[in-house]
């Protein structure tokens, strides 16, 4: 994917990942396409505008997971698009499940990428724990773990907020059987990445919802469980070459806890 006049849009700009991707975007020359619930919420739209290199080459757009039709108008022209944005908890004064909105946007975006005629490439950031080596009736595991291992939604999961699980699990499924039609016809190359343990550097002066069910991790015991650690550099990594298929391999899982204090030793200046 060239940078010359290259355009690409990223989903949920202001969110932990969204913002780290959008500034490591205009570093490397590429003009971004932002999307935020609230472009009036000067707390966001304001940092990423104060990015190097935003005054020419980054555009902010309103745009809703519960009226997903608001992505079109940030895809269009885009070459490549990073889909980030996810609902964590459900909106009062909706009838609509989380599920429901993430599988509708999910849904929408690509229709929207499809229709653009500039879109190559779409990213779905996806997680981890919508896989799973457990049997559906949680009585053992399976005997090997690949592609087709998904976390059972009939099972309770005390270390995680189910509704998220359910909503990532289900349009993760989505996403792929759309990807499967999308190869048949060679319109778009589709990418999943599922990101374990999401930790780093920040621009943001707080810790969003999604990251901040960490600092209470270890009294959960949620701390403690394993998952393989992702460089927000792998989203940059699918949207510049699709060889990078694969090419994740880790021998040995660290815990959020062991993640952190790595850290910690790293950036001492931190731990205050």
């Amino acid at each position: 994917m060239e940078k010359a006049n290259c355009k690409v849009c990223v989903t949920g700009g202001a969110g932990f990942v969204g913002s780290s991707l959008v500034k490591k975007l205009l570093e490397k020359g590429y003009t971004v396409h932002a999307t935020l619930t609230d472009v009036g919420d000067l707390s966001k739209a304001e940092l990423l505008k104060s990015l190097p290199g935003a005054d020419t080459r980054l555009v902010l757009f309103q745009a809703n997971m519960y009226q997903p039709e608001e992505f079109e108008q940030a895809i269009q022209g885009c070459t490549c698009v990073f889909h980030v944005a996810n609902p964590l908890y459900h909106i009062g004064g909706t009838s609509q499940t989380i599920i429901e909105v993430s599988v509708s946007a999910m849904k929408s975006i690509v229709m929207s990428c499809l229709k653009s005629g500039s879109v190559r490439r779409l990213i779905y950031t996806a997680t981890v724990s919508a896989a799973s080596p457990l049997k559906e009736d949680g009585s053992g595991f399976k005997d090997l773990m690949d592609e087709t291992c998904w976390t059972s939604l009939n099972l309770k999961y005390p270390y995680f907020h189910e509704d998220y699980v359910e909503s990532k699990t289900i349009t993760e499924k989505e996403f792929l059987r759309y990807c499967s039609d999308a190869k048949t016809s060679g319109k778009l190359e589709m990418v999943s990445l599922a990101s374990g343990v999401i930790a780093g550097d920040t621009i943001l002066p707080y810790a969003p919802a999604t990251v901040g069910v960490n600092f209470v991790a270890e009294n959960l015991g949620y701390g403690e469980l394993a998952s393989p650690p992702i460089q927000q550099n792998k989203l940059l990594t699918c949207g510049e070459s699709f060889q990078s298929y694969g090419e994740v391999v880790s021998a040995h899982y660290g815990t959020s806890n062991g993640i952190f204090q790595t850290l910690i030793t790293m950036e001492p200046e931190e731990k205050e």
